[in-house]
């Protein structure tokens, strides 16, 4: 097949990137729409569109239906795949999906998921361990976290203090150690657990936000079985499509289910495969072909996130190393606080992993404090 014969996909999410990785991955010519127009998702996209918005409030809807028309004038797409930036907007993801072929779940099924009441009793009625929720302090003790319902990213959620809630926050109990991710794929009949990465805050942002990802989690074998089904359980009582992540917060042998992501997620990059296996699993179970074979991904994989410790007021030529991703065009403000660049290292093992994303971590660091004064 000539790289003019392959299928198109339209793409939009706040970071579009990853996804553009692994649809080029599996053959597909990726049209993507989002925020930031980084240097690798251009050289990635068959075309690509910056559109106006916010990390705190997503796309401006009619600008982000407007550029994707643009991207599919001289293609045609078999289809829209999204990413984050929907969780809390099922009216455009309707549209969107009024539009285009959604090749992923559709809006009634993310607002149905996204609202945490309704999760929470989908998880009591199936037996599945999930965090108590609350609408408000009246009967809490002990430590709890004010959440906005659709929020992604971790920048919605903060330590309940008392005070009163906000429009579309509600209160979910603190429980657990350590947070872990199932990535998985639903298709009618089946889910298939690709695996479980294991996840965490940067301590220079504010508390929760999303720090970075590795695979493999050091799991329990028992544990992780267990995780397993509690995932296959709630895709199928959503109805759930293609990929989807499932947050965990566990202690030893013991797990609750905290949410799940309608959506391929944050922690994409660490589940990347040279042959676009996951991507096209993705396709596959949107357009209802069953995922055949087994799918095994080798060695171990990191992604960090880099965050800007201040106030950016124009990003300078940048010699961006290969092992670099979400890289800031020439001339772009960055506040401080935003992700800067995103780090990825891969290893035989997960230790290994994560200590040579470390060591780029640092050594990107200093590198941008040389470039930017």
């Amino acid at each position: 097949m000539t790289a003019d014969q392959r299928p198109a996909v339209l793409i939009a999410a706040i970071s579009g990137r990853a996804l553009a990785a692994a649809a080029r991955a599996a053959g597909y010519r990726p049209l993507v729409a989002d925020l930031f127009g980084d240097l690798d998702t251009r050289a990635l996209a068959e075309a690509w569109a910056v559109v106006p918005g916010d990390l705190e409030r997503g796309f401006e809807g009619a600008a982000l239906m407007e550029a994707l028309d643009a991207l599919a004038a001289d293609y045609r797409p078999v289809g829209l795949v999204y990413g984050g930036g929907f969780d809390g907007r099922s009216a455009l993801l309707g549209a969107l999906g009024r539009r285009w072929p959604l090749l992923g779940n559709g809006a009634r099924v993310v607002a149905a998921i996204k609202d945490p009441f309704r999760f929470a009793e989908a998880c009591r009625a199936l037996g599945i361990p999930h965090p108590a929720v609350a609408l408000d302090g009246t009967d809490v003790s002990g430590p709890w976290l004010v959440k906005r319902a659709g929020g992604s990213g971790g920048a919605h959620v903060a330590h309940y203090r008392g005070v009163a809630l906000g429009q579309g926050e509600y209160l979910q109990a603190l429980v657990g150690e350590r947070s872990i991710s199932a990535l998985f794929c639903a298709a009618p009949g089946q889910c298939e657990t690709i695996g479980f990465s294991e996840q965490w805050t940067d301590a220079g942002a504010t508390p929760f936000v999303y720090g970075g990802a590795a695979r493999p989690a050091a799991l329990d074998q028992d544990l992780a079985a267990h995780m397993a089904a509690a995932v296959e359980g709630i895709a199928s009582a959503f109805g759930l499509l293609g990929l989807n992540s499932a947050d965990f917060r566990i202690d030893r042998n013991r797990y609750w289910l905290v949410e799940v992501n309608p959506r391929p997620g944050a922690s994409l990059d660490v589940f990347q495969d040279p042959e676009g296996q996951v991507f096209t699993r993705h396709i596959a179970a949107c357009q209802g072909r069953a995922m055949t074979g087994q799918l095994r991904l080798k060695g171990a994989a990191v992604s960090e996130i880099l965050y800007a410790r201040k106030r950016i007021a124009q990003v300078p030529e940048i010699d961006w190393p290969h092992w670099t991703a979400d890289r800031q065009p020439p001339g772009t403000v960055v506040e401080a606080g935003a992700p800067l660049c995103t780090v990825i290292a891969r290893a035989e093992s997960t230790d290994e992993a994560r200590a040579l994303a470390q060591s780029r971590k640092v050594e990107m660091q200093a590198k941008l404090e040389e470039a930017i004064p």
